[in-house]
């Protein structure tokens, strides 16, 4: 009888694994599925405005910063106002313009080095080097937000996990909360997401006359 119920348990004990295996793996594969659903909508679109608030937080060392901005991409082009500082790259050259010391610093940006962070990028960085999970269903303000769970495969990457808060109605992110190994927590939480505005023909294109006594430091 005992052998019996050893067996019995045993079977259950692997069943009960192999449920939880096929529960993981449908997990996975919806919130696969959903990534690849922002990730048609964002390409659909001709330019996206975002006007977005990063908070960053780290309780350990008593810091609570919050500020404000927004960024107009088309393709790859796009120019970000953030932090008092403007970056435009026009597909080729980034310039980073800053006020406060009247420079503006002109870099090559390879756009095929997996490592070159862009705002575009930003919208579909979770596509590779992540394993996914669906996380919280959440109700903000009348919208249904489901909650993404991104874990860096590299070992080496400081971040812990990332959780992509996206809105089941529109398919658009609403909010990135970023948890480091190290306890700082940063969320970038968009306010407004507008899609295919009419542009200037000169949008993302630098220009230099309206910086005159700004000094031009060309890195390469």
């Amino acid at each position: 009888m005992n052998k019996i119920i050893n067996t019995m348990t045993k079977t259950l004990q692997i069943t009960f694994l192999f449920l939880i295996s096929l529960f993981a793996h449908a997990q996975d594969k919806d919130a696969k599925d959903l990534l690849n659903q922002v990730t048609a909508k964002i390409k659909s679109y001709d330019n996206i405005i975002i006007d977005f608030k990063y908070s960053l937080n780290n309780a350990k060392e008593n810091i609570n910063q919050d500020s404000k901005g927004n960024v107009t991409m088309k393709s790859n082009q796009y120019v970000l106002n953030f932090m008092g500082v403007t970056k435009i790259f026009d597909g080729k050259k980034t310039y980073t313009i800053v006020p406060e010391d009247e420079e503006v610093t002109v870099s090559t940006v390879n756009e095929k080095d997996d490592n070159a962070i862009t705002p575009s990028k930003m919208l579909t960085f979770f596509n590779t080097g992540y394993k996914c999970s669906m996380d919280e269903l959440q109700d903000i303000k009348g919208r249904k937000i489901q909650y993404v769970k991104l874990v860096p495969m590299n070992t080496k990457d400081q971040r812990k996990e990332i959780l992509l808060g996206i809105d089941i109605q529109t398919k658009h992110i609403y909010n990135l909360i970023e948890t480091g190994k190290k306890g700082t927590k940063t969320t970038l939480t968009v306010n407004s997401f507008k899609t295919n505005q009419p542009l200037s023909k000169n949008q993302f294109i630098f220009v230099a006359s309206k910086y005159p006594n700004y000094y031009i430091n060309k890195l390469d």
